[in-house]
């Protein structure tokens, strides 16, 4: 069983399910490359899975080292996913409004590799795996899309990581 992220700090603020915030919530997602391939209507559908919560500035929203069974998308402010390396934390990834993170330990409920601290006050948008199941079972067609897009982004980060250079077109789009 994985933390809850609305357990993970006493500073959050649960906010309802991202389908109160759906236009908010599609415009923001709107702008990011892996989800230009979904519909305003399967992001809306989408939102209507995920849970809301405001943070505070400087909140550690995922703990590296933790249980964790979901993902977060960034919907407003700014936070960065830090990594220790050798005792030291190291910024690894600045995170915009529109980008994801804790996707692996979503797909396997495996420890975090890394932590994410806020450094502004933030929304985020939160899917769980039961959650995910849910959206499977319900709309098979969007849950399978949304699953293709979590692979090719664990792709590019895994290329990022192992420095190969990405290709040069939308690589993903052409198999959602």
């Amino acid at each position: 069983m994985g933390s809850n992220f609305g357990q993970l700090t006493s500073e959050v603020l649960s906010l309802g399910t991202a389908g109160d915030f759906a236009d908010d919530f599609v415009d923001v997602l709107k702008k990011h490359p892996l989800m230009r391939q979904f519909s305003r209507q399967e992001l809306t559908l989408l939102a209507e899975y995920m849970d809301c919560f405001g943070v505070c500035r400087k909140s550690t929203v995922i703990r590296e080292g933790d249980e964790g069974d979901f993902l977060a998308i960034l919907v407003t402010g700014e936070a960065q996913i830090v990594k220790s390396l050798d005792g030291q934390d190291t910024v690894v990834q600045t995170l915009k409004p529109g980008e994801l993170f804790g996707e692996m330990s979503l797909i396997d409920g495996r420890p975090r590799l890394a932590s994410c601290v806020t450094n502004e006050p933030s929304d985020f948008a939160v899917l769980t795996h039961q959650k995910l199941n849910d959206m499977l079972a319900d709309h098979p067609r969007l849950g399978n899309k949304f699953l293709l897009m979590l692979l090719g982004l664990s792709v590019a980060h895994l290329r990022q990581t192992l420095h190969v250079p990405p290709p040069q077109h939308d690589a993903v789009a052409a198999y959602i």
